[in-house]
């Protein structure tokens, strides 16, 4: 198994900048709370707790403040236990993809760990059905490695395998602010009924957010994440354009599909919502959407008004409800902020 390992230390800079923006661009973080992404177990988290592993962020630092173990830490870190009696070899944290799928890298952040950071990791991955027991196999996706303190431990992981669940390693203990394990959803088509339409554009189903015009003050994913927005920043919202725009945003489909409702959800978004939008659809085995790649877009949804803090439903308006497609595109004019958009289609599988 190959695997390229990039360290960064605190301003990421050649390549591994280049491979934390290609994991951030191209893949989902599926260990995600907001995905389902948890921690299980581990062999200790004394100082830390491990539930802080998967926390939005890179974790802060917070000069005064401790606890009854010690030094308040934002991350996992477990107690000294190298050279002791009851020591052990290594301390370990199980955690449960919020969507299995395909890893394509993981970064181990130890920020803000700087004199209690462990000295190596190592990740073991298993797909599980149930919740991983003494018995379960585990597949090592990174050997033991060393890692650097107060900085991002980027590593490129190359295993075709879909994965349930991973195994953080640290060697021999210490802390831990973040763990990311960037890659592709694979959806489980027995979970569905035969016929049964699904949201194409949910990313836990598999849709990529793939490009955007301009995501100036949040995440372009934001806009295909479940549930609705918990605030404004819990969306997808552009700068202000001083021209009639649109600004746009490109999704790939879970699976080719058959588009039969849509909503548009600009909740919380009241002074800066669009003031219309469309959608169009494309059917196309290419992801680039430059020169040629950006004909044939069919229209879903003509040019329609849009409100402040509402969920649009549209089912009667669309165009094109017999037509297969594998990307949507979504224009907001001239600008503002979108929280959620649900695409709601029969799949249209080979």
């Amino acid at each position: 198994m190959n695997i390229d390992n990039v360290h960064a230390q605190n301003t990421l800079t050649g390549t591994a900048a280049e491979l934390e923006r290609r994991l951030k661009t191209q893949y989902v973080d599926l260990a995600q709370e907001r995905l389902g992404g948890e921690t299980l177990s581990t062999s200790d988290d004394f100082f830390a707790e491990m539930e802080n592993l998967l926390k939005p962020g890179r974790g802060i630092f917070i000069e005064d403040k401790y606890t009854e173990r010690g030094k308040w830490m934002d991350g996992w870190e477990s107690r000294r236990s190298y050279g002791r009696d009851n020591g052990r070899e290594f301390d370990w944290c199980v955690i449960k993809l919020g969507c299995a799928g395909v890893i394509k890298g993981i970064d181990v952040d130890t920020n803000y760990f700087r004199g209690n950071a462990p000295q190596a990791v190592s990740i073991e991955a298993c797909y599980s059905v149930t919740e991983p027991t003494a018995t379960t196999q585990w597949h090592t996706l990174l050997d033991k490695h060393e890692v650097a303190p107060h900085a991002q431990n980027l590593f490129a992981i190359e295993s075709p395998d879909t994965w349930t669940h991973v195994r953080l390693n640290i060697f021999p203990d210490g802390g831990v602010a973040r763990l990311r394990v960037y890659g592709d959803v694979s959806l489980d088509w027995s979970q569905f009924l035969p016929g049964e339409p699904i949201d194409l554009a949910a990313i836990q189903n598999g849709a990529k957010a793939l490009l955007v015009s301009d995501m100036f003050f949040s995440d372009k994913n934001n806009l295909i994440m479940p549930g609705r927005g918990k605030n404004m920043g819990d969306g997808w919202e552009t700068k202000r354009r001083r021209d009639h725009g649109p600004d746009w945003s490109i999704v790939k489909l879970a699976c080719p599909g058959r588009v039969q409702k849509l909503i548009i959800d600009t909740c919380h978004f009241k002074g800066n919502y669009p003031d219309t939008c469309t959608l169009e659809g494309i059917n196309t085995q290419s992801d680039d959407f430059t020169g040629e790649g950006q004909q044939g877009w069919q229209t879903l949804l003509p040019k329609t008004k849009l409100y402040p803090h509402r969920e649009h439903l549209f089912i009667e308006e669309l165009q094109h409800t017999d037509t297969a497609f594998t990307h949507v595109r979504l224009s907001i004019y001239p600008d503002g902020g979108i929280s959620r958009m649900r695409v709601i289609g029969q799949p249209a599988k080979a």
